[in-house]
């Protein structure tokens, strides 16, 4: 059996960020350009049961058969349910954790208690914005009708799960200042 190396030795390991808050809100265009700022941040490509033709986030569009048939094989590190879509973060996204990247992954707020089991050490980032904000934003994106809109509207509101702390980034202004605002509550880079 050999041991680990030297504590001086060993790589630091990255850390694990969740970005979730609701609908239009902004957790695409804010975790973007954090990245565009600090590309040594590794944001995870989803695998989403809808077409990639739906537009937002760069993701894995697939049918649910095809999900099923990955989480069966143990493809995914963490996978949840939101709004008739299956989301999936796969395990090979998390390897830049292992040579001491930060790793950020848009969440739901409904999935963060079983993601803190799988990952203790998971921080939360909770982005929120103004309710007439988050309306301007869905409807600028054209992919709900007015129904599907006041419905996210309502969910907006939703608590975190008891027992997960977050730093709340208000996204409320500009991008480049909510960006500023989400590398501050990431904080530093690891150290190499």
């Amino acid at each position: 059996m050999s041991l680990p190396p030297p504590a001086r030795d060993r790589k630091p390991q990255g850390r694990l960020f969740a970005v979730v808050g609701p609908s239009g809100v902004g957790k695409d265009t804010l975790m973007e350009g954090a990245r565009a700022r600090r590309p040594d941040l590794h944001l995870v490509r989803r695998v989403i049961t809808r077409p990639e033709t739906a537009g937002g986030e760069r993701f894995e569009g697939v049918t649910p058969e095809a999900f099923a048939a990955r989480k069966a094989a143990g493809d995914f590190a963490l996978d949840w349910s939101a709004h008739g879509l299956r989301y999936g973060i796969p395990r090979a996204e998390l390897a830049p954790l292992a040579a001491g990247r930060d790793v950020l992954f848009n969440g739901s707020r409904a999935a963060l208690a079983p993601a803190r089991e799988r990952f203790p050490a998971l921080r939360v980032i909770l982005l929120t914005a103004p309710p007439e904000v988050l309306a301007e934003r869905l409807a600028a994106r054209g992919r709900e009708g007015r129904a599907e809109i006041e419905a996210r509207l309502r969910r907006a509101s939703f608590e975190l799960p008891p027992g997960i702390e977050a730093r709340e980034v208000v996204n409320d202004a500009e991008p480049e200042q909510g960006i500023a605002r989400l590398l501050a509550a990431i904080g530093a880079e690891p150290q190499s």
